[in-house]
């Protein structure tokens, strides 16, 4: 598909892509605005909490493109990209689209629930970066040094512990729903009385549509703004390190950040809680299952990038610790300062951070 935009935009007057951006953003913003809406009702309605549906259905979504590249990617035998997809997938959602979100509004969530989501998050980037290390060589940022490898039976065990996953979330959620810690009806979406009566199936029917509305917009967007950057002389390298790295996140980011717009943080948090778990468990697990030698890990991704995942993990934990019930616009620095910090050694060093 990306091939075939670049082709059919390729051509086009510098005009013409600049009216194609400005269409794909407005598409962008109505599409995510549908999403956050049709999730605050689906809570509303089943008093699951916003944070788990935002966990599971929502990030299910907005994850689908890191996965159909990645595994399309496995297949074509470039197992380095899916491996980096899923990994700069995770700093760029924790680091920058969570911490734009917080800059945009303090973030409320439920405490309980998000710490509990919170170290299943830190838990799988944890185990992938354990189960890629290679313990028999050496690792050394200043050589090439050896690679690591992420086994085809780890990609399987991944798909299980999503199994797992999805299925505790499940049984939180009816939990939490029995206790009364759904979100109370409110009058905020009088403009929705149709789907407020509507089933629950056919909410996430509709969650799901919305979705693929904001994956294609962002699909057209990203493939735009990059020819009219090569147009302008912007360097490939910069290109690689902001737009095109940044491509696969654009979907958390506009619901992120609509959620946080409309002061649904718990939406907001739920959807990168769940989109990290889903890039460990989901996007590198599937890409590794469906190669035989599994997922290549080149030494770059010891250094910087399994550091700088672990660091954001690891920071996002102990702010939901102190910041308990709110993350503060000050957390929200300090995640965009972790993010840019990655970037920078990233670019120094000279590893693309999209891969």
């Amino acid at each position: 598909m990306e091939e075939l935009l670049q082709e059919i935009l390729e051509p086009r007057s510098t005009i013409a892509l600049l009216g194609v951006i400005a269409v794909s953003l407005i598409a962008l913003g109505k599409f995510a605005d549908l999403v956050v809406d049709y999730a605050v009702v689906l809570s509303e309605r089943s008093g699951i909490p916003k944070v788990v549906i935002g966990a599971t259905v929502v990030s299910l979504g907005t994850t689908a493109p890191e996965v159909a590249v990645s595994v399309l990617a496995a297949f074509k035998g470039n197992p380095g990209l899916a491996m980096g997809n899923a990994v700069g997938s995770i700093i760029c959602d924790t680091g920058l689209i969570l911490g734009v979100a917080c800059l945009i509004r303090p973030l409320t969530i439920p405490w309980d629930i998000a710490s509990r989501q919170g170290w299943v998050q830190l838990a799988s980037g944890v185990l992938l970066v354990l189960l890629s290390i290679p313990w028999d060589a050496p690792l050394s940022p200043y050589t090439d040094g050896a690679e690591g490898n992420f086994p085809q039976w780890a990609g399987f065990l991944f798909l299980g512990l999503l199994a797992v996953y999805m299925w505790i979330s499940v049984k939180w959620s009816m939990g939490s729903a029995a206790d009364g810690d759904g979100a109370a009806p409110t009058s905020e979406h009088e403009d929705l009385d149709e789907e407020a009566s509507a089933p629950a199936a056919v909410l996430i029917v509709k969650i799901v549509l919305a979705l693929a509305g904001v994956i294609l917009s962002a699909n057209i967007l990203i493939p735009a703004v990059t020819i009219v950057a090569r147009r302008l002389n912007v360097p490939e390298s910069i290109i690689a390190a902001t737009l095109v790295a940044f491509g696969t996140s654009l979907p958390e980011l506009v619901t992120a950040v609509q959620a946080a717009r409309k002061g649904h943080g718990d939406l907001a948090v739920g959807n990168i809680i769940g989109a990290d778990i889903l890039n460990a468990l989901f996007v590198a697990g599937a890409a590794a299952a469906v190669t035989p030698a599994g997922l290549q890990v080149a030494n770059s991704f010891f250094w910087p990038a399994f550091p700088a995942m672990l660091f954001v993990l690891i920071v996002f934990r102990i702010g939901i610790y102190v910041c308990r019930t709110q993350l503060t616009r000050n957390f929200g620095f300090v995640l965009l300062a972790a993010y840019f910090a990655y970037l920078g050694v990233s670019i120094a060093v000279g590893v693309d951070p999209g891969h």
